[in-house]
């Protein structure tokens, strides 16, 4: 490139010696070196023009102007460039097609925005499920075809962890669940699944739940009440029928207990059980609840350690919370041997409020954490069976702190004690309301 650059400004000067020594030989050589000048600037302005008009009308002629000298280097390293631009071109159109092509293969929706959320591109299956139209939505707003409250303030909110489920704008009989992620400049992927058929046995499981743990609750309770007769009356049994009939009415109780959970835990799933936000007095559902896990440890004699912050007025469902809070600390209670420290705090930061239950108790392997809130999971059998637990209190505890938008993490190890923390935020606190607002909580009958 150097030699061509170098032969072409000789090039030049020789031509313009050549003009003015033309000049000089008829006695003007300032006139030869001027028309040789402007020989130079025509020839220039000419290719220029060329140039001009091949980069204009690039589809009337795909070969470059022929030329000589620089001009004749500069249209073909252009013509080189346009070459590797189209083929370039070519290879990334091929690579999107073919992206499109497997995209509009799939069975879920996917619909591509830009951070407002205007509509660049979508596939089949999401004109399908959502309902949208190539000739009319393209550059819409989603937030303005999909018209859910829900599914709108999940679009701002940026918090996309878990899926949102909604029904189809289009098809309300079909039940989707919306994943959504970020790339590029805060511009969104949503990806659309039918989980319909999902939904339905979730539900029909739900029915059958509660259903059955209706239904069976009067006939238990029935024998429950024979068996409690029966074992205030053991003294005049035959002594060989004493022990069956005291294993009976313990099982039988144990029963109650599971059935009990069940129905609370189906009624919090399903919405049974209307929530009804008030403001609760932490601090004094908190003692309450110790004060009855003292009277379980009994004889056991546990260490109860309890530590409230100033800040102890919660907005939320009072008999939920109860639940939750006494399943953690009650389950402290079952699995912390004999003299074990309970410590039960409360105390809130800038992201919110925080229950704290932590034991003393042999602890649980972490391989285990993940799945302890599913209904029935049980990391050492033996140790329900010998505590008496149903294996729901976990699971209540987890749909009760998501009907508060809150979650619960878990934190322990073998020989190390356990710690479950129940993170509530920011918004469900509240300053100390006048007292005919507050609402505290009444103490368990019986």
């Amino acid at each position: 490139m150097q030699q061509n650059w170098s032969k072409y400004l000789r090039w030049i000067i020789s031509f313009l010696v050549t003009c003015t020594l033309a000049g000089w030989f008829f006695g003007y050589p300032v006139y030869g070196l001027t028309i040789g000048l402007l020989i130079y600037l025509v020839w220039t302005l000419v290719q220029a023009k060329r140039l001009y008009f091949w980069l204009n009308h690039p589809s009337i002629s795909e070969e470059a102007p022929q030329s000589v000298g620089l001009w004749g280097d500069l249209f073909d390293g252009l013509h080189r460039l346009h070459q590797n631009h189209l083929k370039e071109r070519d290879r990334l159109m091929a690579r999107i097609n073919r992206v499109q092509e497997s995209t509009n293969a799939m069975h879920d929706g996917v619909v591509m925005t830009d951070s407002n959320g205007a509509m660049e591109w979508w596939n089949g299956s999401a004109e399908h499920l959502l309902g949208f139209r190539q000739s009319s939505d393209q550059g819409q707003y989603i937030q303005n075809l999909i018209r859910n409250p829900a599914f709108k303030a999940y679009f701002d909110a940026r918090e996309y962890r878990e899926p949102l489920e909604i029904h189809s704008p289009a098809k309300p009989h079909i039940r989707l669940q919306m994943q959504f992620s970020l790339f590029g400049d805060n511009d969104r992927l949503i990806v659309a699944k039918d989980v319909t058929r999902l939904y339905h046995l979730e539900q029909m499981r739900r029915d059958f739940v509660g259903n059955v743990s209706h239904e069976m609750r009067t006939p238990l309770t029935v024998i429950s009440g024979y068996l409690e007769t029966l074992v205030d009356h053991a003294a005049e049994l035959p002594p060989k029928w004493r022990r069956a009939i005291n294993t009976m009415a313990q099982q039988s109780s144990r029963m109650e207990a599971l059935i009990t959970d069940l129905i609370l835990l189906s009624k919090i799933e399903t919405g049974e059980q209307t929530r009804n936000d008030s403001i609760t007095d932490v601090s004094s559902m908190v003692h309450q609840i110790c004060h009855d896990a003292e009277a379980l440890s009994g004889d056991q004699r546990h260490d109860f350690q309890v530590s409230i912050g100033e800040r102890h007025w919660l907005k939320g469902d009072e008999s939920q919370l109860r639940s939750a809070f006494s399943n953690l600390i009650f389950n402290a209670v079952k699995y912390s041997p004999a003299g074990g420290t309970i410590t039960v705090s409360w105390k809130t930061d800038r992201e919110g409020g925080h229950l704290s239950v932590r034991d003393t108790g042999i602890g649980i392997d972490p391989v285990h954490i993940p799945r302890l809130t599913e209904r029935f999971y049980r990391a050492d059998p033996s140790r329900h069976q010998e505590t008496g637990g149903t294996g729901l209190g976990l699971a209540i505890v987890k749909h009760v702190l998501i009907n508060h938008d809150s979650k619960l993490d878990i934190r322990s190890h073998i020989g190390g004690g356990s710690e479950f923390i129940c993170h509530f935020p920011r918004e469900r606190l509240t300053e100390k309301p006048p007292a005919q607002q507050v609402r505290r909580p009444m103490a368990d009958k019986g």
